[in-house]
């Protein structure tokens, strides 16, 4: 008789369904997955050597090229290690600021994540559904920092500039009548509080349209329910985080647990799921997003009612005001100091983390007392989370390790860093 073997099967590298460079060695009883062996490295971008040849503030815009998903996010953790190891105060108007751009950049990540999750799993519809939704944040993105994708908004200290008093209009085009252009112009009449204010006002009956094509679909449960479980246990012995960690019943958020900026004095609540499949990391990351929109609301409230600084006074770490450096020579010094030499910072080390889209997203930063960082080490959630996907997938179909890859809510900016 022939003898019977698992057979290797070569799952990549490439991108439509792996949401990044990855390639999986699958180890197959017919279509059953026996093991799996997630290769890296091929994407390899080194930031964390590159930041050691880069001032502080150069090293800012790699941030955004790490999860390219969940730009500001990462920024985030990177200025607040910073201000960790200089001991600065953020002017509260700023920590605001920074915090609505973080729950923007949540529901970023997760219109992306849902889309192509969707899109992976049969349903072409939802992606241009989530993408509707997506120009209106990254047009919020491009009206604070010129830039749609790669902000480099937040900057140690606050943040680089106030929001602003008007947004960017649609023009008149060969393809588009006046009254379509008055259309899409309407909600762009006011400042960028308005524009956000209005999209807030909009959004939750946009997540009920998702809802309604996903949540009770029958093919889209026949391939989340029961797909990918892991156990609050497993899942807190892996190390996960994030809505991989909540959707198995652990309660764990960093906004919560271990406030930072604004988030203390904002009211929001934790999704959190019962049996740890990749239909309740999807019913968790929906709730998310409306409960980022909460936050979003109140923030633009208080940032109504609360003009001020947006950025610390100290000109050792941070630029003096342009008007400012055209008029005194003090400030001039400062200024060229600043973008020539860049911010000293004491010698020590510090850890920073953030309750990034995906999970836990830190940056341990160690000073020697230069102004580039003596070395630098990224800890994103999708590499641990790529680590557990041996045992997430192992006793599954073929098709099902596409599901759990979707679930996991990988970008490979942050994996191969």
């Amino acid at each position: 008789m022939s003898e019977i073997r698992n057979y290797t099967l070569n799952f990549g590298p490439q991108h439509p369904a792996a949401h990044g460079v990855l390639r999986l060695v699958l180890e197959m009883d017919g279509e059953v997955v026996c093991r799996a062996d997630p290769h890296i490295g091929l994407l390899h971008r080194g930031t964390e050597k590159l930041a050691e040849s880069k001032t502080y503030i150069q090293a800012l815009p790699y941030m955004d090229r790490l999860d390219y998903c969940s730009m500001m996010c990462n920024e985030h953790a990177y200025c607040l290690a910073i201000e960790k190891l200089l001991g600065l105060e953020v002017p509260l108007r700023a920590q605001y600021i920074r915090v609505m751009f973080s729950e923007i950049t949540r529901i970023l990540n997760h219109l992306m994540w849902l889309g192509s999750h969707g899109n992976d799993c049969g349903s072409s519809t939802i992606l241009i559904y989530t993408f509707r939704e997506r120009e209106d944040l990254l047009d919020m993105y491009e009206a604070v920092s010129g830039a749609r994708m790669h902000a480099a908004y937040f900057r140690p200290g606050g943040v680089y500039r106030d929001l602003p008093d008007s947004m960017a209009q649609h023009q008149p085009s060969k393809v588009r009548s006046a009254r379509a252009l008055d259309e899409i112009n309407k909600n762009r009449q006011g400042s960028l509080l308005d524009f956000i204010e209005d999209f807030t006002r909009r959004f939750p009956k946009c997540v009920d349209e998702y809802e309604t094509l996903l949540t009770d679909n029958r093919i889209w449960k026949q391939r989340t329910v029961g797909i990918g479980v892991v156990s609050a246990e497993r899942a807190l012995n892996l190390g996960l985080t994030g809505p991989m960690l909540r959707g198995s019943g652990v309660a764990w958020d960093l906004r919560k647990k271990q406030p930072y900026d604004a988030y203390a004095q904002l009211d929001f609540d934790i999704p959190v799921g019962t049996k740890g499949d990749s239909y309740d990391r999807y019913l968790v990351r929906v709730q998310e997003m409306r409960e980022s929109n909460r936050i979003i609301k109140q923030c633009v409230d208080w940032l109504r009612a609360n003009p001020g600084p947006v950025i610390t006074q100290n000109h050792k770490a941070a630029p003096p005001k342009r008007e400012a450096m055209k008029t005194g020579m003090e400030e001039l010094i400062h200024h060229f100091k600043f973008f020539s030499e860049g911010i000293h910072v004491p010698p020590g080390e510090a850890y920073a983390a953030v309750e990034h889209p995906k999970g836990e997203f830190g940056i341990y930063l160690v000073s020697d007392g230069a102004n580039k960082p003596y070395r630098m080490k990224i800890r994103p959630p999708g590499f641990v989370h790529l680590a557990a996907f041996d045992e997430l997938a192992k006793g599954y179909m073929l098709a099902d390790a596409v599901a759990i890859i979707g679930s996991l809510d990988i970008v490979f900016g942050e994996i191969d860093r």
